[in-house]
């Protein structure tokens, strides 16, 4: 019998603070997991930097960031906080087609997030399409997003990795599911469902009231955030985010949900001091932890 959608349930600070991750006192940065982000080209070098720099702000122990040579150089000289996987570099500004073959390692990862500003000339296409094939049993969640969205619609079919989320914007799920975006936003719940059913992956459809589906039925639904999150590199930032809450032990479903809930009120409360329309994707990682102690006061 086919599984059917759940009744949605709508994500509340005291949902949330039940589900943030513990810290305990007798810890290291292994305690809080080990990320490899892939991310990043000469055009788009602030989106490695804002899905790196978020993972480790929301509270992860250690993002290392894999990338073409001109991007690690950029980033490294923005944050200290960040380790570095130099790929080289084609004559396109992006990683080069021979590239995975420095990510054979990625046991050593307990979580990877691939397509924030990859681009997608130069063969990075296909070279996403093997990685995630390679890895389709992989049970380290892997967060898809961006580019790898755009190189995985180009397909005729493609079974993604057991434990992925995709966090497509409604014209990147168009492409993918093959139905229209005035058609998605009609009804943004049933879609991201039939997605998640369709691709047996977490679905999260961004957007205003961003909907989390996941294959078993459920549905949760997000209201924070405003027209503060409507920049680009906002959703850098939240790959990044879900990927540091995986990071910590959170199950794939419940890091999707911390972040857009946190992600949305970072914007709100940036928005408070800077208006809705000065806030940048940069200015959102700054107001982070103003989100998590407006949900941690009591």
């Amino acid at each position: 019998m086919a599984q059917q959608m759940a009744d949605i349930q709508v994500l509340t600070k005291d949902i949330i603070l039940n589900l943030l991750p513990k810290r305990i006192q007798n810890s290291h940065k292994g305690s809080y997991g080990h990320i490899l982000n892939i991310a990043g080209s000469t055009q788009y070098t602030g989106a490695a930097y804002l899905s790196s720099i978020s993972s480790l702000k929301v509270g992860a122990g250690y993002c290392m960031l894999a990338s073409c040579s001109d991007v690690i150089n950029t980033v490294s000289s923005l944050t200290p906080d960040v380790t570095f996987l130099d790929l080289g570099q084609s004559q396109y500004g992006t990683i080069p087609k021979d590239a995975f073959k420095f990510l054979n390692a990625i046991a050593n990862y307990d979580v990877i997030s691939i397509g924030c500003g990859l681009n997608q000339i130069g063969g990075v296409s296909d070279l996403v399409i093997s990685f995630l094939k390679k890895n389709k049993n992989s049970y380290s969640p892997i967060i898809i997003d961006a580019d790898a969205l755009n190189a995985i619609s180009t397909t005729k079919s493609f079974d993604f990795p057991l434990n992925s989320i995709i966090t497509p914007h409604p014209m990147e799920l168009s492409r993918l599911f093959g139905v229209e975006v005035e058609e998605i936003q009609k009804n943004r719940a049933k879609w991201a469902w039939e997605a998640s059913r369709e691709f047996d992956c977490i679905v999260l459809l961004k957007g205003h009231d961003t909907v989390i589906s996941v294959p078993d039925g459920k549905i949760f639904i997000n209201h924070t955030g405003n027209s503060a999150l409507s920049k680009a590199g906002s959703g850098d930032v939240l790959t990044g985010m879900i990927a540091g809450f995986a990071a910590q032990g959170a199950k794939l479903e419940h890091a999707a949900c911390l972040a857009v809930y946190i992600h949305g009120l970072a914007g709100e409360i940036a928005s408070k001091s800077m208006s809705e329309y000065c806030v940048l994707a940069s200015d959102l990682i700054k107001y982070i932890p103003l989100a998590f102690k407006a949900i941690l006061s009591n």
